[in-house]
């Protein structure tokens, strides 16, 4: 499958809440393909439809080695939380320590609409709500606090993709890392 272009920050459809999936077919099989091929070859940690300009509640994710795909997620969050980098493909050069629970439970389907229950910690726990988060329109920034969110925005104003009409993707050297989300 060709890998698809990643969409940046200030495309509207990455602050659009995706609609769920009700159609196990064909045509999700190759969403999840692309998902899959686009984010290897980023390479990022995971990543959500709506960063190839598709709607739907699908996200990929390629953590630890272990690669997988959810439908429909719904997540059961840990109280207790971590506190590290996190960065995303849709906001190529940016690292911000970002508070997420520790440890996660994501209840969806597969690509078949078969039901799958995923529990993961650390790394894996901040891919599945990173990607959660996209496909409800939210982005990393947005949970920082003030004064790192205000700093992220400086950084994106400074960026030499930030504001042009036809952006080229542009990957970022931190996703190299297990960052890229």
């Amino acid at each position: 499958m060709p890998t698809q272009p990643i969409r940046l920050f200030g495309d509207p459809v990455l602050r659009q809440p995706a609609v769920e999936v009700v159609d196990f077919d064909r045509e999700l099989r190759r969403l999840v393909e692309d998902l899959t091929d686009t984010m290897r070859e980023a390479p990022g940690s995971g990543l959500a439809a709506p960063q190839i300009g598709v709607g739907l509640r699908v996200f990929t994710w390629w953590v630890d080695g272990e690669l997988g795909h959810l439908v429909n997620p719904v997540l059961d969050l840990s109280e207790e939380e971590q506190d590290g980098p996190e960065g995303c493909l849709s906001l190529p050069d940016l690292v911000f320590d970002t508070k997420r629970a520790l440890r996660v439970v994501a209840k969806g389907q597969d690509m078949h609409g078969e039901p799958v229950t995923i529990e993961g910690s650390e790394l894996l726990a901040r891919a599945i709500q990173h990607e959660t988060d996209h496909l409800d329109g939210i982005l990393f920034i947005d949970r920082l606090d003030t004064a790192a969110r205000k700093a992220a925005m400086r950084e994106i104003r400074e960026s030499e993709w930030f504001g042009l009409e036809k952006p080229t993707v542009k990957l970022s050297p931190h996703a190299t890392r297990g960052l890229g989300l």
